[in-house]
């Protein structure tokens, strides 16, 4: 079974907690470190994500994190054999999240026979059209046993949200508003909302909700409607102020969250 689906099918009633950090930096070589760190520390999944110079749907915290990292010199081919030696010591499962002209310069194959050898269970690409997904990139992609995750929104229609639920697996990622990434102190009653409307549709799919989750408040919500919390801004901006000690960003990261 792939790992993502493993840590769904033996979660229980136990909320998960992904994180996200851009592979390289701080540093260019702190990326394993940084892994088996959120490992040892109770992380459920981790997004690691691809160093791109133009992340459109990022907010300028992990901007500047794509910027600092290829600065440093970090490539996706690099990534990949910082993550082939770390294999066999991490088991939960890594997700790729990138987006698509550096995966297509790699090669889709290519690409998805490096995450099989690097110990990745998925991907998220923020930019793939839908149509693309289903018929150049799903299936090679499931050759691999390898889960594509696709992104909703506020405003994404019921009859896509179903469509989307019906055609992927491993979880569905709830953004939490049609803004770009980066922390918020709270979320008002239209995202809410909206998180109660997706959970009503009892979707096939687990969901876990993204963008802007940084305290106790942001996290409850998110974690009330969905099957778990992904930190992506906050913990980079904790992790850069750490100067990659991540032991130091998420003992700082746990106390914001019970804040």
């Amino acid at each position: 079974m792939n790992k993502i689906n493993q840590v769904f099918a033996t979660r229980g009633d136990r909320k998960l907690l992904s994180l996200y950090f851009c592979a390289g930096c701080p540093t260019l070589d702190s990326t394993g470190d940084v892994i088996k760190t959120m490992q040892k520390r109770g992380i459920d999944f981790i997004e690691v994500g691809i160093p791109f110079s133009d992340p459109l749907a990022d907010g300028p915290v992990i901007q500047s994190a794509a910027t600092q990292a290829l600065k440093n010199g970090m490539t996706l081919h690099l990534l990949f054999d910082q993550l082939k030696a770390i294999k066999d010591d991490v088991h939960i499962p890594l997700i790729l999240m990138g987006y698509l002209n550096p995966i297509l310069h790699y090669g889709i194959e290519a690409f998805c026979n490096s995450c099989v050898e690097a110990g990745v269970s998925g991907m998220i690409i923020p930019d793939l059209p839908f149509d693309d997904y289903l018929n150049q990139v799903k299936p090679v992609a499931d050759r691999y046993d390898l889960r594509v995750i696709m992104l909703i929104t506020p405003e994404t229609s019921d009859d896509r949200i179903r469509f989307i639920d019906d055609h992927t697996d491993g979880f569905i990622y709830m953004v939490s508003s049609a803004a770009i990434t980066g922390a918020q102190r709270s979320f008002d009653d239209a995202k809410q909302a909206y998180f109660r409307r997706i959970d009503a549709m009892h979707l096939r799919n687990p969901r876990m909700i993204g963008f802007g989750i940084s305290n106790a408040q942001t996290l409850a919500a998110a974690q009330s409607a969905s099957a778990g919390a992904i930190i992506g801004s906050k913990f980079v901006t904790l992790l850069n102020e750490a100067g990659g000690d991540a032991e130091a960003a998420l003992d700082r990261l746990f106390e914001a969250l019970r804040q």
